[in-house]
């Protein structure tokens, strides 16, 4: 009767292993797809969303709270100004002695910001995340004509504080009538 017994208790241990070893599979197995779910994020997808959370964050922050629907571009405009005390690129101030120097020879205590090019990132995967969460393109407070501006000023000031101008190059007119002249049909000898 022992025996009988015996086989009966080790079969309830088996299934009750059994199903914990089928619910941490499953548990395994979810895991696994927010796994490959998080991995198959691309590096710019991760950015945008943590540039997402980021700035739903600061309006959170803000006293008092914005919601994501009202906010405009005077908002991301600060966001971006906030973001200048995180920055790591020095641009000197007018009164600086290495203001306009490219490589100055010795630190000063001109401040450090966020560096234009990485703004102007930033910008745009906030635009295209604002769209993604059901933003309207007509609505985006990032696609603003003032956030353009901003960006611009940001990027004057910072070639001229490391004297690097940043100007449109224009096309020779030489250039263009040798294009024009090419798209020309030629007479026949």
């Amino acid at each position: 009767m022992m025996s009988t017994e015996g086989r009966k208790d080790s079969t309830e241990a088996g299934s009750s292993s059994r199903t914990a070893a089928g619910s941490s599979t499953a548990a395994d197995q979810q895991q696994q797809q927010q796994q490959q779910t998080s991995a198959a994020l691309s590096r710019y997808e991760s950015q945008k969303k943590r540039d997402w959370n980021t700035f739903g964050q600061y309006l959170k922050n803000q006293t008092p709270p914005v919601a994501l629907s009202q906010c405009n571009c005077n908002h991301v405009v600060e966001f971006m100004r906030y973001l200048d005390q995180f920055g790591k690129t020095k641009v000197h101030l007018h009164g600086c002695v290495f203001f306009g120097q490219p490589d100055p020879p010795a630190p000063c205590t001109c401040p450090l910001r966020q560096a234009w090019g990485s703004l102007d990132a930033l910008i745009g995967r906030l635009r295209a995340a604002y769209e993604e969460h059901g933003g309207s393109p007509e609505t985006n407070p990032f696609g603003n004509g003032a956030i353009r501006v901003y960006l611009r000023e940001v990027k004057e000031c910072q070639a001229k504080a490391r004297g690097i101008p940043y100007k449109k190059k224009k096309r020779k007119r030489s250039q263009l009538k040798g294009k024009e002249e090419d798209n020309q049909p030629k007479p026949l000898p």
